[in-house]
């Protein structure tokens, strides 16, 4: 199966995020790895996307849409950090961290 570039995500990430994901930086739970999250893997299937570490291909972020909204899984991430032009009150390099959603998608 071949696979797309985080670029992907914008759109759809754009319904549950304030900021542009894709000049977004993660670090991947696996192996540690820090990169944009354009540099992800990202497979698309009819209900949602996977995105997978650019380096130990784990996931790192599922998107589910679904009648009712969408649903992101981020539990691949340790961390995200976005660019202070994209988040009002934040200083460059302000890393959010990333917790374990309570129940599936």
């Amino acid at each position: 199966m071949s696979h797309l570039d985080g670029n992907v995500l914008a759109g759809v990430s754009a319904e549950v995020f304030a900021f542009d994901t894709t000049t977004a930086t993660g670090q991947c739970a696996a192996c540690q790895d820090v990169a944009a999250l354009a540099q992800a893997l990202v497979y698309g299937a009819p209900m949602g996307f996977v995105a997978r570490c650019r380096n130990c291909l784990a996931i790192l972020v599922v998107i589910v849409e679904r009648p009712t909204g969408t649903r992101l899984d981020l539990r691949g991430l340790q961390w995200v950090s976005t660019p202070a032009d994209d988040r009002p009150g934040t200083s460059p390099g302000s890393a959010v961290p990333v917790s374990a959603p309570r129940g599936g998608l």
